[in-house]
């Protein structure tokens, strides 16, 4: 897809939008960036980048938590189990690790910062921030409701598509 000649950046730019958010392994400097600043856990590690996003990149459980394990593995972080969940800690490996590779680390964090900043993302961040705040409280909160609250609130999001729907058909 790539000439084999482009730099990181240019293959950053380049990507298209729907494409993962990183080069294969960049994954491991944002997660040992996350779990220096406090231990977490994988969802923990997951909403967080969705939020750095403006929800725009949501890493699926299937790379996160392979991540997780490798970095584990690799001894740049340790786990453990807290409260029934497997919470994740940056080792001295780990944090000596990020100083060898600051350059690499920091060249991901950048391309962060720039693809995800508010002003390249824009007023959509906001209506993406809205859209994923109602997927949270309709995943927290949706079990074991009535089925007649389940059919008003089907109602109201089938109204929402439709109207949305118009705005950008116009």
């Amino acid at each position: 897809m790539f000439k084999d000649h482009a730099s990181r950046g240019e293959r950053f730019s380049r990507r298209k939008f729907k494409e993962s958010a990183f080069q294969k392994g960049d994954l491991k400097y944002v997660i040992l960036d996350l779990v220096k600043d406090k231990p977490r856990y994988g969802y923990d590690i997951i909403r967080a980048l969705e939020e750095r996003s403006y929800g725009f990149y949501k890493p699926s459980p299937g790379a996160v938590y392979p991540t997780l394990q490798m970095l584990e593995e690799m001894g740049y972080a340790s786990s453990e189990e807290r409260d029934g969940k497997r919470v994740y800690t940056i080792t001295e490996e780990g944090l000596q690790f990020l100083v060898e590779r600051k350059d690499l680390a920091d060249e991901v964090r950048g391309q962060m910062k720039h693809r995800w900043s508010f002003r390249n993302i824009g007023r959509m961040a906001m209506v993406m921030k809205d859209y994923h705040a109602l997927e949270h409280v309709l995943g927290r909160r949706l079990l074991g409701v009535e089925p007649e609250k389940i059919q008003r609130i089907r109602e109201i999001l089938s109204g929402a598509y439709k109207a949305i729907d118009d705005i950008l058909a116009e």
